[in-house]
């Protein structure tokens, strides 16, 4: 898959809720996933790990009330969306957040992600 079909896949299954099939499907192996400034685990390398970082935030997630995902911008063998959601989390309180997320692809994969978001608090 080129950069274009990969970035509408990947939006297809965050669309539909199949966050952990996208990794499964879409994700390099040696992935390598980077949050914001400041977060507990700045960095994640491969794609085991990242789909245990995103299999724990989804288990804290007590209620989703809401959230969406941008058409993909795709440029050469990168492509960002709008990520947006509205959960409460197990012990602690309703929160909204929104995030810039850049993507890298390479032999058809996602090498690299980027989330660029405020930390609550």
């Amino acid at each position: 898959m080129n950069t274009q079909a990969v970035a509408d896949r990947l939006v297809q299954l965050c669309r539909e809720g199949k966050n952990m099939e996208a990794i499964e499907e879409l994700y390099a192996d040696d992935v390598v996933s980077t949050e914001a400034d400041g977060a507990a685990d700045p960095v994640t390398h491969g794609k085991e790990a990242v789909a245990k970082k995103s299999s724990d935030w989804l288990a804290n997630v007590q209620e989703f009330h809401g959230g969406g995902v941008s058409d993909p911008i795709v440029a050469g063998d990168y492509f960002s969306c709008r990520m947006d959601f509205d959960v409460t989390f197990k012990e602690r309180e309703r929160m909204q957040m929104e995030e810039i997320c850049v993507f890298r692809v390479s032999g058809g994969k996602i090498t690299f992600e980027q989330f660029f978001y405020n930390l609550p608090g």
